[in-house]
């Protein structure tokens, strides 16, 4: 596929010398989805906020469908849907008002079956006559959803979109998003939740200190970077490793029953054979063995303690 967003060393400093931004560089395909993680303060929402047109970049170019967002802006931007952190909406509007709205600010026809169809997608269509004053926290977030979606991007930038909802709600934005990705929309989102980025993500970008420290295929980063442990469970608990399997990948449980083997699956032998033989002639008798995979999550904070080093 295509690449619709071409970011290229793109800079954010101001006036007090702080950068923001370090010369990101990011090429994102059209259809994909793109999570960005990374701490409070890592530059994710100012480089969203620098593709968007709402911050003023300091160096570097953006292309968006091949529109450059400073010189071909009018273009650029029409393809592009924002789903800001916070809920600013005009209270006392009606929630179709304000849909129908934000699609005439892209000067997008009238075309209220479009709308509609972003609205009952959005479980809103019986709230669309409501004022958005009348609605929920988790209803009003949809809303911005439905504002985002209503001159038809082809790239969308959901920041934070689940931060504060419930889990159901939460539930339901992704499997809107999933249909989304179906029609060929590019969708890029930050959030907090990495399980949801494992879930559903293609690619994994990791910020910190408004520098990209990667950006890679989400199984790939799993299989390259993941760990995978083998715990073997005995029949009786003991207080120490013994000497004869002394080693730095083997570490014993806190209640003493589970020996946890870390090994790496790309290596050329495990060494998990060797181990299990050991096991045995220590006179260790085991009950059960399990093998489990480290998460997205361990892989991210690994990633951020190596950066920080």
């Amino acid at each position: 596929m295509p690449d619709i967003v071409e970011i290229n060393d793109l800079r954010k400093a101001y006036a007090d010398g702080f950068e923001a931004l370090k010369g990101v560089t990011l090429k994102i395909k059209q259809g994909e989805i793109l999570a960005l993680l990374g701490p409070n303060g890592a530059g994710k929402t100012t480089l969203i906020s620098t593709v968007c047109g709402i911050t003023t970049a300091t160096g570097g170019t953006v292309k968006v469908g091949g529109h450059d967002t400073i010189t071909d802006y009018r273009a650029a931007r029409g393809m592009i849907g924002l789903v800001p952190q916070e809920i600013n909406l005009e209270p006392f509007e009606k929630v179709i008002s304000t849909v129908r709205f934000s699609r005439g600010l892209f000067g997008k026809p009238k075309d209220d079956a479009a709308l509609e169809k972003i609205l009952r997608q959005l479980s809103l269509w019986d709230k669309r006559d409501s004022q958005i004053r009348a609605l929920s926290g988790g209803m009003k977030r949809r809303v911005l959803i439905a504002k985002a979606l209503a001159h038809e991007p082809r790239v969308l930038f959901l920041d934070e979109p689940t931060a504060g909802v419930d889990v159901e709600l939460r539930r339901d934005m992704w499997e809107i998003v999933a249909g989304l990705k179906a029609d060929g929309v590019t969708i890029i989102l930050t959030t907090h939740y990495i399980e949801e980025a494992e879930a559903i993500a293609d690619r994994i970008g990791v910020i910190a200190h408004g520098e990209l420290l990667l950006v890679e295929d989400k199984n790939k980063l799993m299989a390259r970077m993941g760990k995978k442990q083998l715990q073997v469970h005995l029949t009786k608990p003991i207080d120490a490793v013994p000497a004869s399997l002394v080693s730095d990948a083997l570490t014993l449980s806190e209640d003493g029953s589970t020996l946890i083997y870390t090994y790496d699956t790309r290596a050329e032998r495990t060494g998990i054979t060797k181990l299990l033989s050991d096991v045995a002639a220590a006179g260790l008798v085991l009950t059960d063995l399990e093998t489990s995979q480290s998460s997205l999550e361990e892989i991210f904070v690994d990633l951020l303690k190596e950066d920080a080093a």
